[in-house]
């Protein structure tokens, strides 16, 4: 695990995006962003297991970056739908999605329920060392 660890921090964070001064705390967000689309506050809230508040906040910051936008949702003008800003998808997808590509290709060769227990297990892991508290710091 800490190998595996020490080569994800070993990715280097793409020029475009380096003035940002991105912290661990937005890569969790963005990678639901871009793998998932865009979606509101309480959806991601809930996917980082944070508080609507705490995601707000989050949000508020990389949207002041210019990397996040918001937009009315058409169905109900009181929600917003927070997505990756344009001009930033491509450098983001650069620096997520090889991380996404290599869990898909690392889990493509196991059945449903062996992909279930490695999924069990990295949250039991996670749930050992701290729970959701690392996503929030």
């Amino acid at each position: 695990m800490p190998r595996l660890v020490g080569r994800a921090k070993k990715i280097p964070v793409p020029e475009a995006l380096r003035s940002f001064a991105l912290a661990p705390r937005h890569l969790s967000l963005l990678s639901y962003l871009l793998l998932d689309g865009p979606m509101t506050v309480n959806e991601l809230a809930a996917r980082l297991r944070v508080a609507p508040t705490t995601a707000s906040l989050l949000i508020g910051d990389l949207s002041r970056k210019g990397i996040l936008e918001r937009r009315e949702d058409d169905r109900d003008r009181r929600r917003r739908i927070i997505g990756i800003a344009a001009e930033h998808q491509a450098a983001i997808a650069a620096w997520l999605a090889p991380g996404a590509a290599a869990w898909r290709t690392a889990l493509a060769p196991l059945t449903p329920d062996q992909r279930r227990m490695v999924v069990d297990t990295l949250l039991a892991y996670e749930a050992a060392v701290g729970g959701g508290e690392s996503e929030q710091g």
